[in-house]
């Protein structure tokens, strides 16, 4: 009887399919989907549960229809099937995702279906998040702002098939929003925000970092000499036990610990660094035994090192193994020009490095840093170049980025800054310009227009003012970045502006004032500056040089700053610094002010 009912049922089937293809395929009116559902298979994984789920909530918000998560169907049209499964794959829609990467996806739409089905685990999930912003409109400003424009009285998309497979395989944008809220992280396509399998999961793929110090007993501090055969047997026996622990494991780490020049200066190792005309000499022949050594029990796990400092420029004859990776740093770019800018004199050598390792491999990391590691709050203009470094990126070989970002939450315009560099992560070909003025309209309403000139005026200054500079560090005081009297004065007039023009608007006057943190910030920056540097006389005081008259008149910012961070959750000054700490007591001390004594 189940036989007999199947191959009834298949016979429907394939009356009702053959048709509409030999017919001109239709689109799908999306404002005319009152009778329609969602299907799932019986067997999806959490993460395509949680996406049919999200489409069910931003398609309701968008047209007022709720409609239903089904399992069965009982007729061939008005479906939106979501993930892989045998009912998608007999519909007119349909597709095999059998050869699908993790996160690769498809959309087909047409005919009176809609399709949305990707690989395991993500793929299905980023598929919805896909249809959601390119044929809703659904934008992911903030974890508590998601903009989902009404759908309206006639909406008619496709016939429509894409598919997508992102360039990047690895994308970590590393701000604290993404980290407190990974709802919000994988909305953007983050892949590495949680474990958490509802949200697709944590990718197998791990950051390249420094390793040594672990695996090599006593050499942090230092470098582990390469060319002694007991430290290679070392690394060796790290590698297979963690690779025990993680049994899924697509990459592990062997990297020089941290600093710029701490290279081991043995005979041997000197000599080959020297015939190699790099740091890299030693190392990578080092990093190639251990690959051949992994390679032997583990075929399909990479061995990862860092092209870091000394050992940025490759080695002038040895290539590395086909299962080794190289995470490219990128020092000393300057934060204000395009890395592939050839008038950038300073991101020359990144440049050349780059370059040399995208021909000998094929599997490059980088890890950038896109952050002011001293003053997290400081207005930091690098947000022209990031839309060109990411092209600029995948362009060459590179397959995963590492985004070092603020790791605080609330920092200087951090979720307009996560926004629009976790969008060109997933999708380097969207227009970086378009995306911060579309956060800024959606996210600002009125008051946008003060705060895009502010930035707009940021950005343009800094390049102007640094010009004469021979190099422009990452991380620093304002001046380093071009930021004078003239750029903080028109930025306390953009923000008191934007004030005006929220009105009574709480929620719109509670975003303008998280935004102006920056401007305070850098108002209060000298002050911060003279705490820093007093010195202590052993006593439990701290030396009493006359305050500069100008400090004081500056006390009233840095106590709205410090109001301004309590209220949006701010913790973080900068790597390492809390807000609530020494950065505080620094500031206090420059307006005469015992550690205790409130601002």
């Amino acid at each position: 009887m189940f036989k007999s009912t199947t191959l009834i049922f298949t016979v429907v089937i394939a009356f009702y399919v053959t048709p509409l293809h030999a017919q001109k395929s239709q689109g799908v009116n999306l404002a005319e989907m009152q009778d329609w559902n969602i299907v799932i298979a019986d067997d999806a994984i959490a993460s395509e549960v949680y996406a049919a789920e999200e489409f069910q909530e931003f398609f309701s918000q968008a047209s007022g229809l709720k409609l239903p998560i089904v399992h069965k169907i009982t007729r061939w049209d008005k479906h939106v099937f979501i993930g892989p499964s045998q009912t998608l794959g007999a519909s007119n829609v349909g597709f095999s995702v059998d050869d699908f990467g993790e996160e690769d996806l498809r959309i087909v739409i047409r005919d009176g279906n809609i399709a949305i089905a990707g690989g395991r685990p993500r793929g299905t999930l980023y598929g919805v998040y896909t249809f959601l912003e390119d044929y809703l409109g659904v934008r992911f400003l903030t974890h508590d702002h998601i903009h989902v424009p009404r759908i309206g009285k006639s909406r008619i998309v496709g016939p429509i098939d894409r598919s997508y497979q992102p360039p990047l395989d690895y994308r970590d944008v590393t701000y604290g929003e993404n980290r407190v809220h990974p709802q919000q992280g994988v909305r953007l396509r983050q892949n590495t925000c949680t474990e958490d399998p509802t949200l697709g999961g944590r990718t197998s793929i791990i950051n390249i970092n420094h390793s040594f110090y672990r695996q090599v007993p006593g050499s942090w501090g230092s470098q582990p000499c390469l060319s002694d055969p007991k430290v290679l047997d070392l690394v060796i026996q790290a590698v297979k036990k963690e690779l025990e622990e993680r049994p899924d494991a697509k990459n592990v780490q062997v990297a020089q610990n941290d600093g710029g020049s701490n290279y081991c200066t043995c005979e041997q190792c000197t000599a080959t660094d020297e015939r190699e005309e790099s740091h890299m000499g030693s190392l990578l022949i080092f990093v190639n035994a251990v690959a051949d050594e992994i390679v032997k029990t583990h075929p399909n796990v990479k061995i990862g090192t860092l092209a870091y400092n000394y050992s940025q420029k490759p080695p002038k004859n040895i290539e590395p193994r086909p299962n080794v990776q190289i995470q490219l740093c990128s020092v000393p770019v300057s934060p204000l020009y395009a890395i592939g800018d050839p008038g950038c004199g300073q991101n020359e050598g990144f440049r050349q490095a780059l370059a040399a390792w995208s021909r000998i491999c094929d599997d490059i990391g980088i890890w950038n840093y896109n952050l002011n590691h001293h003053h997290y709050l400081l207005p930091n203009p690098n947000m022209d170049v990031v839309e060109s470094n990411i092209r600029f990126f995948v362009a060459n070989n590179v397959r995963r980025v590492f985004m070092q970002s603020p790791s605080g939450v609330s920092t200087e315009f951090s979720d307009l800054k996560n926004y629009v560099t976790c969008r060109l992560a997933w999708n380097p070909e969207l227009n970086g310009r378009q995306l911060r003025n579309e956060f800024l309209r959606l996210h600002y309403g009125e008051a946008a227009g003060p705060i895009r000139d502010y930035l707009n005026l940021l950005h343009d200054r800094a390049r102007i003012n640094t010009k004469s500079k021979p190099w422009v560090s990452f991380c620093g005081r304002a001046d380093n970045f071009g930021i004078d009297d003239e750029v903080i004065q028109a930025g306390l007039e953009a923000f008191e502006d934007a004030l005006g023009l929220a009105g009574d608007d709480e929620v719109l006057r509670s975003r303008v004032e998280k935004a102006s943190l920056c401007i305070y910030a850098a108002v209060a920056e000298e002050a911060y500056r003279w705490g820093h540097t007093a010195k202590h006389d052993g006593k439990g005081d701290y030396d009493t040089r006359p305050i500069d008259p100008s400090l004081a008149s500056t006390r009233p910012y840095a106590r709205r700053l410090f109001e301004l961070c309590r209220i949006h959750g701010v913790n973080h000054w900068g790597d390492g610094s809390d807000i609530y700490g020494a950065a505080q007591q620094f500031i206090r001390r420059a307006y005469g002010l015992k550690d205790d004594e409130p601002l």
